[in-house]
């Protein structure tokens, strides 16, 4: 009889503990927990990964890289020098037929739901490995552990996190499994060169999902990471944040990182007589900058213009300014070819708009030209500071000035 009583209070112990789990934790600690958990992943991939491997944007201690490296194989089962190589090879070939995972290659619909297949299929590449997959640990434990048994830490993980909560802790695996391919392989692949606002007129599609970069730690801004690949920092603008920058500071104030580049800031001086070779280099090294204040001072003169416009009663002229007005200031390779026959009807009806745009294309020229000599790139500057304060067009002859007071 004792014998039974002891054999079933085993088993309710047993169904107990396969309910519950060892912390009979409530619903919201089980939230809690799997958000912190897929948290620190996020902040394992762009901190480690992204921006310590692929881009050498900050040196890591070898107790805050090992940390990254336990704790990606225990959620996600990635091999460093597979993940760096793919990403490496995506900013290589942007937006073309060979990047891994562009919606402009692929398709939006293809790389949100076929992320990481996408991923999988590139990163079994052996040439992709051997081009891109350069510098990324190669020590016993990577060759031993966490890439021959790669697929045996998130094993692990879900033993965990059965043991931890029980039957539900299959569900709270089951979303730490999903969580980077949702996030990374669709969200910041996919929407992130596809749908947000640009800081930037960088070469791709690339673009800021969100100015608040929490929830993917930073990687929501995406363009600003594409203009400035190499920097640790991903945020730029006084209202953005990149909360793994935060992290990273943080790391580096006890001594487990050091951060070897930020994106460039613009020095202003006095201003030059004449634009020299060092205007030609502030130029070079701030051009995304440079280009970006260009745009300011494009969109400032449609508002302008659009606001006499109504106010002297032209509304149809209005309306047709108004629907081309967000992107009169953009490359025209990234205009919608729908609307470039309207923006060239714009630029002929409004000569001091069309003025700012010509202007614009041959200030681009200047820095993009690889067929010409130093010198003559510095005359071709010359030419454009004189052609823009003699223009008569104010917002010309500001950013002229501003030029002539850059400073690499």
């Amino acid at each position: 009889m004792l014998d039974l009583l002891s054999s079933s209070a085993l088993l309710d112990s047993m169904v107990s503990w396969l309910s519950d789990g060892l912390l009979d934790a409530a619903w919201w600690q089980v939230v809690l927990y799997t958000l912190v958990l897929t948290h620190i992943t996020i902040a394992s991939v762009t901190i480690f990964l992204h921006r310590s491997q692929a881009h050498r944007s900050l040196d890591l201690h070898p107790i805050a890289s090992h940390f990254f490296r336990f704790w990606l194989w225990l959620t996600t089962a990635t091999v460093t020098k597979e993940w760096v190589a793919v990403h490496r090879k995506h900013h290589a070939k942007c937006e073309t037929e060979e990047d891994p995972h562009s919606p402009v290659a692929h398709g939006i619909k293809t790389v949100l739901l076929q992320g990481r297949e996408l991923y999988a299929v590139e990163a079994a590449k052996k040439e992709t490995l051997a081009k891109y997959g350069h510098n990324t640990p190669n020590d016993w434990l990577e060759r031993n552990i966490y890439t021959r048994f790669s697929a045996k830490g998130v094993l692990l993980m879900l033993l965990i996190d059965i043991a931890l909560f029980g039957a539900i802790g299959i569900t709270v695996w089951a979303v730490q499994m999903l969580w980077i391919p949702i996030t990374a392989a669709g969200i910041i692949n996919g929407l992130g060169h596809w749908w947000g606002y640009r800081n930037f007129e960088a070469a791709d599609a690339s673009t800021n999902i969100s100015p608040w970069g929490i929830l993917i730690g930073g990687e929501e801004l995406h363009n600003n990471h594409h203009t400035y690949p190499t920097s640790a920092k991903l945020s730029v603008k006084s209202y953005e944040f990149d909360i793994g920058w935060t992290y990273i500071r943080g790391l580096e104030m006890v001594g487990l990182a050091k951060v070897r580049k930020v994106p460039p800031r613009l020095t202003l001086g006095e201003i030059k007589p004449v634009a020299d070779a060092k205007t030609l280099e502030a130029l070079a090294a701030h051009r995304y900058e440079l280009m970006a204040s260009y745009a300011r001072e494009v969109r400032a003169a449609c508002a302008a213009e659009l606001s006499r416009l109504k106010s002297s009663g032209q509304q149809s002229a209005a309306a047709k300014l108004q629907k081309v007005r967000h992107w009169m200031h953009r490359d025209v390779e990234k205009v919608p070819h729908s609307l470039r026959v309207d923006i060239e009807k714009a630029r002929a009806e409004h000569p001091s708009l069309d003025k700012l745009l010509t202007m614009r294309e041959e200030l681009r020229l200047v820095w993009t030209r690889t067929n010409v000599s130093g010198e003559q790139l510095v005359a071709d500057l010359q030419g454009w500071c004189q052609r823009a304060e003699g223009s008569g067009i104010k917002a010309l002859q500001e950013f002229s000035l501003k030029l002539r007071a850059a400073h690499a």
